[in-house]
Formats: C-alpha cells, structure tokens, sequence
C-alpha cells in the first residue's frame, strides 16, 4: 500500500457522490492507494462504517478503449452468485466531472495473494491444490452460460484472434517508440497462423493469473478473481495459454514465473498437467497447434507492456517506476512468442 492517494483521488468528491449513490455509506473517507497494477489505479477506502475498495480510470489522455472499468463493473455484476467467485459490486460513476474519470466501488474481500507462482508461503504438500484451484475457476469462467448472464452481446462475434491481433497491434503502434525486430517478426507470423475458427465463444477474462485471484485464508479455495478491465467474450485458449505464458517466464519479483524451477519438486503441476486438468473439467479431447495460442499470449502482452512504458513516459502510470521496468521486457515477450511458434507446443 501507498498512502499518496491525495495525488489520484479527491476523497472529498468521492465522499459526496456516494453519500447521494450508495445506500448506508457514512464519511468522511481515508483513502489507501494499492501499489500494485500497471493499468486502473485501486483504492481502498477507510469509512467509520467499513472498508471498500475503488477503481478508476488513470488521469491523463489514454488509449481507445483502454481502462474500461464500466466494463469490470458490468461483468462482475453479471456474475454474482456463480460458480466463478466475484466481489460484490456496489455503484457505478460515469459522470467525469466526479473526480476526472469513471469510477466503481466494490467490496472489499480478505484473503490470500499470491505474487510469485512458486507459492513460497504455502507448504509443498498443498500448492498443488491451489494450481488446481485455479484451473477449476478457469474451467468455470469459460463455462459462464452468457445469454443466461446477460452477457452475450460482450463482445463482438468472428474469429476472436483475428480480432485480437488486429487490436493490439493497433495499440502496439500506438505506443511504439522503437524498431523491435523480433516484435515485428511475430506480428507477422500471428498475421499468417490463425487457426480455423472451431466455433467455442466464452466469456474470457483477458488477464488470468495468480496474482489477479484471492484465496481463503484457511484453504485453498479462490474467493475473488480480479482485474476484469480486459474481460471480453472470444476463444477460451487466450486465458488457458496466458497461464502457461506467465509460467514461462524467470522467477522472482519481475518474471514472476516458473522458468527452470523443478515444479516436481516443489509440489507444482507442469504445463500439461494443468492443461490435461482443464481439458477434463471442460470435456475436451486435447488442443491442437498450442504453440500458436503461446505464441499470441506473449504477442498480446508484449504489446501491452508496451503500452504500459508510453503510460510512464507520458506521466500517466499508477506506479512509474515500476511501469518502465516492465516496458523494458518487450523485446523478451516478443522473442518468447518466437520461440513458441518454433517450438509448436508449451
């Protein structure tokens, strides 16, 4: 946590709008920044009465369609008492001249957070359990009946990689601030590679990982996912790649992943353990072409990253410092999504 929330949140408008939007809210309002997340800055804020959590948009002049936290709001609510745990969503703003940007409140929900993957806080025995923890609520957000949650004009219909590719692309050029060869060596082979559209069209999250997810305290049971500002509806491999994609990278505070641990070891699924067990929940035969879905996971967040540096150069990221350390990955993200195309599998 930071306390320079002075700097993003005017506690005072906030206080006055909920006061007249949200049923027994009491002031005043102490605001906690959350110093983690590159994207929707999120507050905790302190009432007599009991804590909630905010998101808004960052100030400052963004990208189309970025931030959408209308669209966070909009399919948490939607998913309220279903098999894939939410926070309780309280109120939407959309008036701008609130505090500068769209705004909700949320429940604040206690429990575990995972940075590192490895699970080093949590005995060998048990971390299995949690991985596969993980896997079932994955299973359960591409198993969200859409029309019966109101969530079925999401996104758009058509090849969802098609779509994908062509957006973050456009978003990559719009954040690019140098050549980055192996960048466009993979735009182009993505351009090339889309497979047939084989007709699965889900909700998807955008972002699954581990430190988007919430655990009980006492067992490894998830009781919130995160981070919905990239949820859309399209093809369930984007989510299930991204996974192993984070996994891919080298462990520690930066890659946060599982490059080179022996996960055997460690108590920890492989990368086809977890895909088997996904496959099982969602009864699937296996997935063809893996490499192509790896390959886009890191083009995906390549180009992300890369917005994520034009943010900090511009003066508009939640934490600066940090926003150009990750910016400075992309060329990794791109050669890693090379490298999975070669290889055609995780």
């Amino acid at each position: 946590m930071t306390n320079n929330a002075a700097a993003y949140l005017d506690t005072d408008a906030v206080a006055r709008w909920l006061s007249d939007h949200l049923p027994g809210f009491q002031g005043p309002i102490t605001a906690e920044k959350f110093a983690g997340g590159q994207s929707n800055p999120t507050f905790r804020l302190v009432t007599p009465e009991g804590n909630y959590v905010l998101r808004r948009k960052p100030p400052g002049l963004l990208l189309k369609s970025a931030h959408a936290v209308e669209r966070e709001f909009r399919v948490q609510k939607a998913l309220a008492d279903s098999d894939v745990p939410v926070a309780r969503m309280h109120v939407l703003c959309e008036d701008t001249d609130v505090i500068g940007s769209a705004f909700y409140v949320m429940q604040e929900i206690e429990g575990r957070h995972f940075d590192d993957p490895r699970l080093p806080g949590v005995p060998v025995q048990d971390r299995r359990a949690v991985q596969d923890e993980m896997n079932r609520v994955l299973a359960a957000i591409h198993d969200v009946d859409l029309v019966a949650r109101g969530l079925d004009d999401y996104g758009p219909e058509g090849n969802y990689y098609r779509r994908q590719i062509d957006r973050w692309t456009k978003q990559y050029r719009a954040s690019e601030m140098e050549h980055v060869p192996a960048m466009e060596e993979l735009i182009a082979w993505l351009d090339t590679h889309i497979p047939p559209d084989d007709g699965q069209r889900t909700l998807v999250h955008g972002d699954y990982r581990i430190d988007n997810m919430l655990f009980a305290k006492d067992r490894p049971a998830c009781v919130a996912v995160l981070d919905w500002e990239l949820s859309t509806t399209g093809h369930p491999y984007a989510d299930l790649a991204a996974v192993l994609m984070q996994w891919a990278m080298p462990p520690g505070n930066e890659g946060r992943g599982l490059a080179g641990v022996d996960r055997a070891a460690e108590g920890l699924m492989s990368d086809e353990d977890f895909i088997a067990a996904y496959c099982a929940r969602r009864g699937l035969p296996g997935i063809d072409d893996f490499g192509f879905y790896l390959a886009f996971a890191f083009f995906r967040m390549g180009s992300i990253l890369q917005g994520v540096l034009k943010r900090a150069v511009d003066g508009n990221a939640s934490n600066p410092e940090r926003a150009r350390k990750l910016g400075s990955f992309v060329p990794t993200f791109a050669q890693s999504g090379l490298d999975a195309a070669q290889r055609g599998k995780p």
